[in-house]
């Protein structure tokens, strides 16, 4: 896709959207996103969240924390 097509198509999908508060997501993520610099996420988090992710990544390591993959398909299966 040229990037000419993808502008068109990309405002069509905005024109479509009614929604106030998913426009605002949008327009929030896109602007975050167009502000961070390649490989610089880690910058914009805060320390509250560096420390959250580097938790959640040393407890993905136990695997007491972790969940099979067939107990989660049989979890969602409703949505699978």
């Amino acid at each position: 896709m040229q990037t000419l097509d993808l502008k068109q198509d990309f405002h069509k999908l905005i024109d479509s959207i009614d929604n106030e508060n998913l426009l605002l997501g949008f327009y929030e993520l896109i602007k975050k996103r167009i502000k961070t610099k390649e490989g610089k996420l880690w910058d914009t988090l805060s320390k509250e969240e560096q420390k959250d992710l580097i938790n959640t990544f040393e407890e993905s390591k136990n695997p007491d924390y972790l969940i099979s993959h067939d107990e989660i398909k049989k979890k969602h299966k409703k949505w699978l």
